[in-house]
């Protein structure tokens, strides 16, 4: 198999990934229809935006030079980040979205299944040592345990509370734990070391940081501003309050508190976290977060031709999409 980049390498294996995903949701039997109709449509209607489905091959590739065997693993990457994405906006303020034949408590019942029961029973129908099927599900079920964890610290997050430090750590629950499984995961399929399984896992933690600052990221361009909305103590926010000096963190705090009510505090906020000063020190963190994963590479080496495109991956999760506002300066930012 050819591939220079991950989206070339999603090209190029969507269709055996769906496969698996069909055949999985065949195994539930005729007992079970209604359920599949319903996991199938939840499916359709929560396309993910990015295919990172192929974090597991590429994990797999870097092992032993073939990315195919783990397939499975991005069936399983891709039915827990459907369900676990549902699952976080149904618990935001705003609710998920959900049309056509399914409902919202019918999705929420999808998804369970989704997210728990099928990548199991994927797991469970793998022809591999009874030792490394059960090493898989306990993989399964301590990222959902972790993840959970992190979402509900996320959501209990309070700015006046919040520093780096507490930010990374909840982000090291919500995102990393999740892809430190699947990359466990795919390691543990491999049949390498158990040392190795851990520098996977911890690639994938730190890479789930990457990931969930480049969301944040996201979130503040498409213009949703869904973190300011639902009170989302974000790494940016935390980094600028933690910075700023003591006579202006009460009133970036008080914004921070009415910003879901308010269009002008929001507004203030948000200037606030794109100043030049703000977004550079945002931009050097980011770059040392970028560094640990390739460090984390170089320890693992393997495949160097898909080491390659795992590394360009890091890159683009790595990006600074931010720009700074270059308007007058909030007083509450002025030194």
């Amino acid at each position: 198999m050819n591939y220079t980049s991950y989206l070339d390498l999603h090209r190029q294996v969507a269709q055996d990934i769906d496969a698996e995903i069909e055949t999985a949701l065949e195994r539930l039997g005729p007992i079970a229809n209604i359920t599949r109709n319903s996991v199938a449509k939840l499916l359709e209607q929560r396309k993910l935006r990015h295919p990172l489905s192929v974090l597991p091959l590429l994990t797999h590739a870097i092992e032993t030079g073939d990315p195919r065997p783990a397939m499975p693993l991005s069936a399983v990457h891709l039915l827990w980040w459907t369900s676990a994405c549902y699952l976080d906006d149904l618990a935001d303020a705003n609710g998920a979205r959900i049309c056509g034949e399914l409902t919202e408590n019918e999705a929420l019942l999808a998804s369970v299944i989704t997210g728990n029961s099928l990548p199991i029973q994927i797991v469970l129908d793998q022809n591999l040592p009874e030792s490394a099927r059960s090493a898989l599900v306990t993989e399964i079920l301590n990222g959902w345990i972790i993840g959970v964890d992190g979402q509900i610290d996320d959501m209990r997050g309070e700015a006046g509370k919040a520093s780096r430090a507490s930010v990374v750590e909840t982000y090291r629950g919500k995102s990393g734990a999740p892809f430190g499984m699947i990359t466990a995961m795919a390691a543990i399929f491999s049949g390498t070391t158990a040392e190795k399984v851990e520098l996977w896992r911890e690639f994938g933690y730190i890479f789930g940081i990457l990931w969930q600052i480049f969301n944040d990221q996201e979130d503040i361009l498409s213009g949703r501003d869904e973190d300011l909305l639902n009170g989302t103590v974000t790494y940016l926010l935390a980094s600028v309050i933690e910075d700023a000096p003591l006579e202006s963190r009460d009133h970036i705090l008080g914004l921070s508190a009415t910003a879901g009510r308010s269009t002008e505090a929001r507004a203030e906020l948000a200037a606030l976290l794109r100043t030049p000063v703000a977004l550079d020190r945002y931009r050097a963190e980011i770059d040392e977060f970028r560094d640990e994963a390739h460090r984390i590479l170089d320890e693992l080496g393997g495949d160097q031709a898909s080491s390659a495109v795992l590394r360009h991956l890091v890159d683009h999760a790595s990006q600074m999409l931010l720009e700074a506002d270059l308007g007058p300066v909030p007083a509450t930012n002025a030194a």
